[in-house]
């Protein structure tokens, strides 16, 4: 299932609803900045990753409505489409890290090219920032399965599948390599209040790659951990900072509290692009803050709260490094001290400019 493709036409990107899954399979197209915008805002597309790759396509389809005789005109277009479109959601640093990428290829292309021809090269760059990532999933997936071994049980908290990324998935990437392998896993999949990512989506990736998955609601995670049914914790990530701290999907912080207390690994998975050096600490991250109807009404068939009561909605929170037993990327696993070995991933980054 393909969640974010470039149309043939090259007119539009589409992207499949995430909002309507388990029940709605349902594709979009966005040919506007204002869709794409639209479509990460209010989640159609999410993830990090996929959210950059929605982004690098959507680049490309705007760039060929901008002036093509004008260079400079052009090119204050793009920057401005940027922009936009990294205001959607302000956490997960693939968004802007993809953004920039695409604007660079624009900025410092020869001067003697004309538009059309840069326009040629923003596509080949948004496939090839896709591309890599399809890679990059099977390396950390390659990665996280040897932290496992037949027969354990995982706990995932909100959706780090193929959904949120191209092919595998981040977090769920070592799970689905597992059953490809003959490895049985048993996963349990926090359903992620109060927009149930992992009932809405990981459950449902589960269940139809053939996994044993058991969706439990978020404060049931204690109980399985206590039960001795958790060998390891595996949860994706938006932004991790240059100490290690790390921004995931709201309720994340708690589970890693949690197996410390239980004496569980818990083990972040993502992309060296989430990865980023100019945020000190956990504390320099922004966290996005959605709309109370997150909580008070979304899913049910009336509110589940007065309209006057008051709401505190944070689409992230941050788990201190001292939680995290090791960071699994594409280039390895990496342990504490992390503002060590983070340093060392990075400089050997293709992607980063601070390489």
């Amino acid at each position: 299932m393909i969640n974010v493709s470039l149309d043939q036409t090259g007119s539009s990107v589409t992207i499949l609803d995430q909002t309507k899954l388990p029940n709605q399979v349902e594709y979009r197209r966005l040919s506007t900045a204002e869709d794409i915008h639209e479509a990460i805002v209010h989640l159609r597309v999410r993830g990090a990753p996929a959210i950059g790759i929605c982004a690098a396509f959507g680049m490309y389809v705007l760039s060929r409505s901008m002036p093509q005789d004008d260079r400079r005109a052009f090119l204050e277009g793009l920057s401005r489409a940027k922009e936009y479109l990294a205001s959607a959601r302000p956490t997960a640093v693939n968004l802007r890290w993809a953004l920039d990428r695409m604007e660079k290829v624009a900025s410092e292309a020869s001067p003697a090219l004309p538009v059309p021809k840069i326009c040629e090269m923003l596509k080949a760059e948004a496939l090839a920032i896709q591309k890599e990532d399809m890679d990059m999933c099977r390396r950390i997936a390659e990665y996280g399965l040897t932290l496992v071994k037949n027969g354990d049980g995982i706990l995932t908290h909100c959706n780090a599948g193929p959904l949120a990324t191209s092919r595998y998935g981040t977090a769920l990437g070592p799970i689905f390599l597992a059953k490809e392998r003959g490895i049985d896993l048993k996963v349990f999949a926090d359903e992620t209040r109060p927009l149930l990512q992992g009932a809405r989506l990981t459950s449902y990736e589960l269940e139809r790659g053939g996994v044993d998955v058991t969706l439990i609601c978020d404060n049931m995670a204690s109980m399985v951990m206590k039960n001795g049914w958790i060998q390891a914790c595996f949860v994706g990530c938006d932004r991790v900072a240059a100490n290690g701290d790390t921004a995931n999907k709201i309720g994340t912080s708690g589970v890693a509290i949690l197996a410390k207390h239980y004496g569980i690994p818990f083990y972040v998975l993502g992309p060296s692009s989430t990865i980023d050096l100019d945020c000190p600490t956990g504390d320099d991250i922004p966290i996005e803050l959605r709309a109370p109807q997150e909580i008070k009404e979304m899913f049910y068939s009336q509110p589940m709260a007065l309209p006057e009561t008051k709401c505190y909605n944070p689409a992230f929170d941050v788990t201190d490094h001292s939680l995290i037993t090791a960071i699994v990327t594409d280039q390895g696993i990496f342990r504490a001290p992390y503002s060590e070995s983070l340093r060392k991933i990075k400089k050997t980054n293709a992607w980063c400019d601070d390489q």
